[in-house]
């Protein structure tokens, strides 16, 4: 009875035995420091390959625009021309979120100066004043670089950078002026023009102002602010009259951008 008993518990041993060396060959085995987590892990990245796709992006532009008339001498005084400008531009996409933007844009600008002469006339003893109303018409051709940085969802933000040519279509100066015949007489013979008169067609200015600007803004979707400032390069002063003195006109603008 004993040794059957013995046989049993040999045989319940070697069973048990057989099972779990199946059962551990079933199991993978694991190295410490290479586990394979299916729940989120937060220290695990994941690079994502980003893809680009050359492409043309149509854009409707209008805003606000500010140019200043910065002069080098008291001779003309400085003037500040308040208006707007609308047009169109279309954007080439290039890897690295890069991209060129090229467009033509309509200006539109308002100013006033204001001189104060003292009279020629020894009997007219009060200061005697110029009016100045300029009103411009303007094409601008901006091509830009662009840097475009994506930052959630649908919002990216952008940096651009380069040049702007400006090409004067009018520049009317509404004179009115306050002065004795004498006075007129001697800013005649200065050369200086008194009347109501195109800037471009009196050759007193140049029509091609050469520019070079920095910006950027916002997108969300198909909607863009954007603001920018351009500096002029060169002298927009053509009549000898004002030879000794140079004129850079710069602009600032800030505009409302609709992607088509």
């Amino acid at each position: 009875m004993k040794r059957k008993i013995l046989v049993l518990n040999i045989l319940l041993v070697c069973l048990f035995g057989f099972v779990e060396n199946t059962l551990a060959e079933d199991k993978p085995i694991k190295s410490v420091g290479l586990e394979q987590h299916d729940f989120f892990d937060p220290t695990r990245k994941e690079k994502v390959e980003e893809k680009y796709s050359f492409g043309i992006a149509y854009h409707l532009e209008a805003g606000y625009a500010q140019d200043h008339q910065r002069m080098t001498s008291d001779t003309i005084s400085a003037l500040y021309l308040h208006g707007a400008r609308v047009g169109a531009q279309f954007e080439m996409f290039l890897p690295m979120h890069f991209s060129v933007n090229v467009g033509v844009l309509y200006t539109v600008l308002y100013g006033i100066s204001r001189q104060h002469y003292h009279s020629v006339d020894p009997d007219y003893v009060q200061t005697e004043i110029v009016n100045n109303h300029i009103v411009e018409h303007a094409l601008t051709i901006p091509v830009r670089v662009q840097y475009t940085i994506p930052l959630w969802k649908q919002l990216s933000m952008h940096f651009y950078t380069g040049p702007q040519l400006m090409i004067g279509l009018a520049q009317t100066d509404y004179v009115k002026a306050d002065i004795s015949d004498a006075t007129r007489a001697w800013l005649i013979a200065q050369g200086k023009n008194i009347d109501t008169h195109d800037m471009y067609l009196s050759k007193e200015r140049w029509r091609t102002n050469i520019m070079y600007g920095l910006g950027g803004g916002f997108t969300w979707d198909r909607y863009r602010l954007e603001a920018g400032y351009d500096f002029g390069l060169n002298n927009l002063i053509r009549t000898s009259a004002y030879s000794k003195d140079r004129m850079s006109e710069w602009q600032w603008h800030v505009s409302f951008v609709y992607t088509l």
